[in-house]
């Protein structure tokens, strides 16, 4: 038989109804492919006389300890932080990784994440975007890599895709027991689009401390940007000024409502207090200092990194879901100057 006709890859691939990448897996001996995928496939390779050439494939082994990075929003800075502490914390351990903004955008997820499969990474972490991903999961699981959700759980098979998210519940349930110790009698919950699972985590903590202390909760859902929240802070002015603080979403949304408060002449820390979600870096340098729940984006990303590389190397999956710990920096935007840790 002549080189030009000898069976492929691709060849196993479509005989075995499998991918690519799953045959390479096989052949690379992973532990990430089931047991009954790697005898059908090897089945596979026999009946039609496929030789692995390792000459060649240690040629195109570039790509070897490649880790596909694939991010919702690098626009938002709580995102690209995480993206930046795990692409080092891999790096540390050897790997490199390839890192994919999809905009929120589920096609282009799809097609970024496909490509990754193809050019043969060891391992995905996703942190997904809503609406339309099943396809892009289908993918992950046709070819048997190691694949891991992060800050939002949008697929439930988590045997397949294991997810961590900080405990978002327990920390707006501190933000919100702070403000009331800090005097607030009316408190809003401000940004989170409705129904998304992130939201309605990140609120719930603050409905259950209301409902603790008989008070009458304030839902403001929207976009989580600081257009959002420099509008709201206006418009509670203006229609709402009984209201005299805010859980925020994010960071980014209360930034926005500390400049609309600027710009109605409310100030923040004693007329209106408010406590951000995320802790991100800048929070700390503006005027006054943000109170934000903190979900230590770094340790997140270290983590992740840790746990992909066991999962890889000794085939050790992590569990289905995990939960980080938050805590609760105070600053001045919530009636207090000095930098105080709650471990929740």
């Amino acid at each position: 038989m002549s080189a030009r006709n000898r069976p492929t890859i691709i060849d196993v691939a479509k005989k075995a109804g499998v991918s690519k990448s799953t045959v390479s897996l096989v052949l690379q001996n992973s532990a990430s492919v089931r047991e009954e995928t790697r005898v059908h496939v090897r089945k596979t390779m026999t009946e039609i006389g496929y030789v692995y050439n390792r000459s060649a494939a240690n040629m195109r082994g570039s790509n070897a300890g490649l880790i596909g990075l694939v991010i919702n929003d690098l626009r938002n800075p709580f995102f690209t932080e995480f993206a930046t502490s795990l692409q080092m914390a891999l790096s540390e351990s050897g790997y490199a990784t390839v890192i994919a903004n999809t905009d929120e955008n589920a096609q282009l997820q799809e097609q970024v994440v496909s490509s990754m499969i193809e050019h043969g990474v060891s391992g995905l972490i996703i942190c997904p975007t809503y609406g339309g991903s099943t396809a892009t999961f289908d993918a992950i699981a046709r070819a048997g890599i190691p694949a891991m959700q992060m800050l939002r759980r949008i697929d439930d098979r988590l045997d397949l895709f294991p997810f961590t998210a900080p405990d978002y519940g327990a920390g707006s349930r501190a933000a919100t027991m702070h403000l009331i110790d800090q005097g607030a009698r009316k408190i809003a919950f401000v940004g989170g689009l409705e129904g998304r699972a992130v939201t309605e985590e990140r609120k719930a903590g603050y409905l259950a401390v209301l409902q603790e202390n008989d008070m009458e909760p304030l839902v403001l859902s929207g976009r989580s940007s600081r257009a959002f929240g420099r509008e709201v802070a206006k418009t509670l002015q203006r229609d709402l000024p009984e209201v005299d603080a805010a859980v925020c979403f994010n960071d980014l949304v209360a930034l926005g409502m500390l400049s609309g408060c600027h710009e109605v002449g409310r100030k923040v820390g004693s007329d209106f207090r408010i406590v951000g979600f995320d802790d991100i870096e800048e929070v700390a340098q503006c005027f006054p200092a943000l109170s934000s729940v903190r979900c230590d984006i770094a340790e997140i990303g270290e983590q992740a990194a840790k746990t992909l590389v066991a999962w890889l190397e000794k085939g050790s999956p992590p569990p289905p879901e995990s939960r980080t710990p938050i805590s609760l920096t105070i600053r001045g935007s919530s009636g207090r100057c000095s930098w105080i840790n709650f471990d929740i």
